[in-house]
C-alpha cells in the first residue's frame, strides 16, 4: 500500500529521512553519485514535511542549504514547496521558476 508523506508521522518522517540519508552515504562509498543525490533529494522532501510552511514568507530570499553561490526568492508556496527564482551573488534572477522543498531553504 503506498503512503504519502502527509499521512506520516513526525517519527515516521524522521524514519524515512534517516533510511534515504544512509542509501545516499552507501551510495557514495560505492561511488554512485547520481543514486546519492536522489537519495539525498529524497530525505530533504521528507524533511520538508516536518517544517511547517507557513514560516515561509512569499517575497522574501532565503539562503540555500549545500548551494552557497545562490539565494531563493519565494514567490508562493504550494504545500511544502516553494516556488520561486534562484538569486545569484550578484542579487540577479534566474529567469526560470522552479520549486524546491522548503527544507532546502536557510531559516532567517
Amino acid at each position: 500500500m503506498n503512503y504519502r508523506y502527509s499521512d506520516y508521522s513526525i517519527e515516521q518522517l524522521r524514519e524515512i529521512a534517516a533510511e534515504h540519508k544512509e542509501k545516499a552515504l552507501k551510495a557514495e562509498r560505492l561511488g554512485d553519485y547520481s543514486e546519492m543525490q536522489i537519495h539525498e533529494r529524497k530525505q530533504m522532501v521528507a524533511m520538508a514535511y516536518m517544517l511547517n510552511p507557513e514560516d515561509y514568507k512569499p517575497g522574501e530570499v532565503y539562503g540555500m542549504k549545500g548551494d552557497p553561490g545562490h539565494r531563493f526568492k519565494i514567490n508562493y508556496i504550494n504545500g511544502v514547496f516553494a516556488w520561486g527564482h534562484r538569486v545569484n551573488l550578484l542579487d540577479e534572477l534566474y529567469e526560470k521558476e522552479e520549486a524546491v522543498p522548503i527544507s532546502i531553504l536557510e531559516e532567517q
